[in-house]
């Protein structure tokens, strides 16, 4: 899900090769067809159906361009502003607004519910997925399974092959519709398949998890994997802010935090120059591109868009695009824009 998204596009300009991936294929001591068996007879020990175990493992074998897509690097990163010019067009704000509006009332409740704001949830959507429209094509069985055999993650992926192949045999989704990221991420909130069984909601009610087609299962497992992670309704994600010449750039950084007023006497400002709200709220100081690039001051919400993907870039982005869709960039205190 959200914890490979950095795999998946990342911020990147080109993508280049790190290590061939024939040379990975061929340091695999393992051949794949005994590997396979192996993965067959821990499925049906951990209490998967034989059903599930052929449907699914039958006929399958390493995917090239999967291990392509593992073996490729980031060449030059992105500024932050080049990142959100690139995810926040005006057309994904626009669309984002109008989906707000048509999913209302079941954002609302689900809100309500989780104690998260819709803004948030619309903003992930469209951050992960540009709002359900690119999920990924790849079949989520043949690409875990190629990362499990031959990736330098192989412990991780084959621990997410064998709660896949739960997620099947549980009958969220159908073998042929289980499709995802090259890196197995699935649906349009792109769960990880170990993140789907303990944070997907089935919350239309259908028996079924699906975060491939159900808005209303989409948007609650958003909100609980948020909730679940610390979510906080009462305040925002953060905002961006002006830092005085010669500011000391050891004091940014999400491991330290002051008060609102503390980072006011310390000459910090709102991005338009006005004061800083006269709070004692915690914030940090996070500065993406390093000392004399752009700076946010981020609360509590802020580290929590961090576990959906540990990238800065991301969660600022999340945050930012959020706000564009509410409305309140900078606004007063309301419906979930505050501080």
């Amino acid at each position: 899900m959200g914890r490979w998204k950095a795999m998946r596009t990342g911020i990147v300009v080109v993508l280049v090769g790190s290590m061939s991936w024939m040379t990975a294929l061929a340091e695999t001591s393992e051949p794949f067809a005994v590997w396979l068996e192996g993965v067959r007879q821990e499925a049906a020990a951990l209490g998967m159906s034989q059903a599930t175990i052929d449907a699914a493992l039958t006929d399958i074998r390493p995917a090239d361009r999967i291990l392509e897509l593992d073996s490729s690097q980031p060449e030059r990163r992105l500024t932050i502003d080049e990142y959100l010019e690139r995810q926040t067009p005006d057309a994904r704000i626009e669309r984002g607004r109008l989906l707000l509006r048509e999913n209302s009332a079941l954002l609302k409740e689900i809100g309500a519910a989780y104690g998260v704001q819709p803004r948030f949830i619309v903003a992930l959507w469209g951050i992960e997925t540009s709002y359900g429209s690119f999920t990924g094509g790849y079949p989520v069985i043949q690409s875990l399974a190629t990362l499990a055999y031959s990736s330098r993650r192989s412990t991780y992926f084959r621990a997410e092959l064998m709660k896949a192949l739960q997620i099947l045999d549980e009958g969220h989704i159908a073998i042929a519709d289980m499709k995802g990221s090259w890196a197995g991420a699935m649906g349009q909130s792109q769960f990880m398949p170990s993140n789907f069984l303990r944070l997907a909601v089935d919350h239309d009610g259908d028996g079924r998890r699906d975060i491939w087609s159900s808005r209303a299962d989409v948007f609650a497992s958003a909100a609980n994997f948020l909730a679940t992670a610390g979510w906080n309704d009462e305040v925002t994600w953060g905002r961006q802010v002006r830092v005085p010449n010669g500011f000391d750039s050891s004091l940014s950084g999400l491991a330290s935090s002051r008060t609102l007023r503390e980072w006011h006497s310390l000459g910090v400002r709102r991005s338009d120059g006005r004061d800083l709200p006269n709070a004692d709220v915690e914030a940090s100081l996070v500065l993406p591109d390093g000392p004399g690039g752009n700076a946010y001051l981020v609360y509590d919400n802020y580290r929590v868009l961090m576990n959906w993907n540990r990238s800065t870039y991301f969660a600022t982005t999340v945050g930012i695009l959020a706000d564009r869709i509410g409305g309140c960039e900078d606004g007063p205190r309301g419906y979930g824009c505050s501080f």
